[in-house]
């Protein structure tokens, strides 16, 4: 005897796929494992010096190539290593992270450098369009952007000159893609000072925050109220463009009016002011003791992921002073890789897993251009580096 479904209205079978909706992405229900792709610095508006066997690639046919890699996934097998899903097929993924530069700074020297909107608009086409992942609800994987510095500077100005001298083309979007407010802003009605990127979602279980450039003492306050929900239990991930141990050039001037200039340098990216002296090359202790204390205060969060530095690394941040234990995951740029930009076959991105079920997660290096100037499209993802953590 065949087993039967009851029969319902359409709108009750609805209702119940809501509710499931709304359990899951509230954290209510686990939904582990959650996979999830990381990179940053796609730097739209410049060029790789080299790239499969060409010299001087703009980042849009680089980047062009690594979604089409990206897209690949789902048929592609993990590595048999210790990690979570070791052997196993990469599948769907849940959604896609970007920690910002997208556009390159619209420099005027020494050779000039188009506009954030430009870059935007290469960048909306060829990236967040041209992924086409799906994710375990079906619908297409979402991709979440951050800004970085370059896009920043394009909106409130830079040591350097640039041309035109603003254009916050960049910063506008990303806010409206992210905050969605009730009067999506513009180039011209949006606003650094207030228009901050602060938002948090969960996935599988985890509270995932992600910010503006780093965890400054604005963004901190944001995530006391944030995180006021948050079980103690709950494992937070921290997505943000800058590293821990933030460089001071990206803190706020502290010389003179405190604003942007050709000679001091600063970039004002952060409200913080440089406490560490009064040139860029200050120490910035006083402002990571002060993400210290936060971190000590949040023994939940669990993980740091960020961009800006340009190199894939998988390391521990202690703190200035010791004390932490921090797991971190930097992330190589396509287009000014440390490593990657002397050796094309060192390009990569992350593949991430976490699952809340065995409180473990998983990062990947997925090296995409592993045959260097021989790849092609159809050339297998290479597996590097891995790390796998312990979950609160």
């Amino acid at each position: 005897m065949q087993n039967r479904i009851p029969k319902m209205g359409r709108g009750v079978w609805q209702a119940i796929g809501l509710l499931g909706i709304t359990l899951l992405t509230r954290g209510w229900l686990q939904a582990s494992p959650v996979t999830f792709v990381f990179t940053s610095d796609v730097h739209y508006g410049i060029a790789r010096s080299s790239f499969r066997g060409a010299a001087q690639v703009e980042a849009a046919i680089v980047n062009a190539a690594l979604v089409r890699k990206i897209n690949r996934l789902p048929e592609v097998m993990m590595p048999k290593d210790e990690g979570l899903r070791a052997g196993q097929g990469v599948g769907l993924v849940d959604f896609v992270v970007v920690t910002g530069d997208i556009t390159n700074r619209q420099e005027l020297y020494p050779l000039p450098i188009q506009s954030s909107a430009v870059s935007w608009q290469q960048f909306s086409s060829g990236f967040l369009e041209a992924v086409a992942l799906r994710a375990p609800s079906g619908s297409r994987t979402p991709i979440l952007v951050l800004p970085g510095n370059h896009d920043i500077s394009n909106a409130i100005g830079s040591p350097n000159r640039l041309r035109p001298e603003t254009d916050a083309t960049a910063m506008a979007e990303i806010y409206n893609r992210n905050m969605q407010p009730a009067v999506p802003r513009t180039k011209d009605t949006y606003r650094f000072a207030s228009d901050k990127v602060y938002y948090s979602k969960d996935f599988g279980g985890a509270h995932l925050v992600f910010l503006t450039i780093w965890p400054d003492s604005q963004a901190r306050a944001w995530m006391e109220q944030d995180l006021r929900t948050v079980a103690a239990t709950t494992p937070i991930f921290i997505f943000c463009h800058d590293q821990p141990d933030i460089e001071a050039k990206h803190l706020t001037n502290p010389n003179g009016k405190r604003d942007i200039n050709s000679r001091d340098k600063f970039e004002n990216l952060v409200v913080d002011v440089c406490a560490g002296g009064s040139t860029v090359e200050a120490n910035t202790l006083l402002e990571q003791r002060a993400l210290a204390k936060f971190l000590r205060a949040h023994r939940n969060i669990a993980a740091y992921f960020h961009g800006n530095a340009n190199w894939q690394e998988f390391y521990t941040w202690k703190g200035p002073d010791g004390d932490l234990a921090l797991p971190v995951f930097r992330v190589d740029s396509p287009i000014k890789g440390r490593d990657s930009g002397k050796d094309e076959s060192k390009l990569s991105f992350q593949v991430v897993t976490y699952d809340l079920a065995v409180k473990r997660l998983t990062a990947r290096e997925c090296r995409w251009n592993a045959l260097g100037r021989e790849d092609r499209d159809a050339t297998p993802v290479d597996w590097a580096a891995v790390r796998t953590i312990n979950l609160p």
